[in-house]
């Protein structure tokens, strides 16, 4: 819902930090190879149990998630970056919830398996728009470095690391903010489904 306003943001803070990479010769998949590395190592904290470096963890695999981007800016982007970029990130989202569930199953599991399959429903309907957008030449206006068509909605990037953020401060509030924003993201799967049968729907011949 607020990436929209937080893209320009991030890709001005990252300039400097991209630059230095790439005089380094540092590529963008390294740098999104080595976010996905930190993000296994936060799911590997949660089962431990250490909350406080789970959420360090994550927060560089969300700064990785950006600075591969600022880094593909600066030299040419590629294909094959934004396949792994997309690619890595749902399944870095989906197991962080995996990671709570492990810790303790009988108070987490639960709510852990709603919050996945919340995150089916978003990233299937977000994939499945940019896939037809993508045959159909469209873009989207306010997401325009990004590598496919971003389809926006109510539970978006930001929110979702605000979400994880809070389960790491307050792990015994998991469910709760697992229950909560598995709906949230109910509504951005059925708001996407709505979005998809309104734009793709059939022309009427002449």
């Amino acid at each position: 819902m607020i990436d929209r306003y937080l893209l320009p943001l991030q890709r001005a803070a990252l300039i400097r930090p991209a630059r230095a990479l790439v005089r380094r010769g540092v590529g963008a998949d390294q740098v999104t190879l080595a976010g996905f590395a930190a993000g296994l190592l936060a799911v590997g904290a949660l089962v431990a149990g250490w909350f406080g470096l789970a959420l360090l963890l994550i927060a560089m695999n969300r700064l990785a998630d950006g600075l591969d981007g600022a880094v593909a800016r600066e030299v040419g982007p590629t294909e094959r970056g934004a396949f792994l970029d997309v690619a890595l990130d749902f399944v870095f989202y989906a197991l962080v919830p995996l990671g709570f569930a492990l810790v303790d199953p009988g108070a987490n599991a639960l709510a852990a398996a709603a919050l996945i399959a919340a995150f089916v429903g978003t990233g299937s309907s977000f994939l499945a728009f940019a896939a037809i957008a993508a045959r159909r030449g469209l873009s989207a206006d306010a997401y325009p470095a990004k590598g496919i068509y971003y389809l926006g909605g109510l539970t978006e990037g930001a929110e979702t690391i605000a979400v994880f953020a809070a389960m790491c401060l307050w792990p015994a509030a998991f469910p709760t903010l697992a229950w909560s924003f598995a709906a949230l993201c109910a509504i951005t799967t059925l708001s996407r489904w709505h979005q998809g049968w309104t734009a793709f729907s059939p022309t009427e011949p002449s």
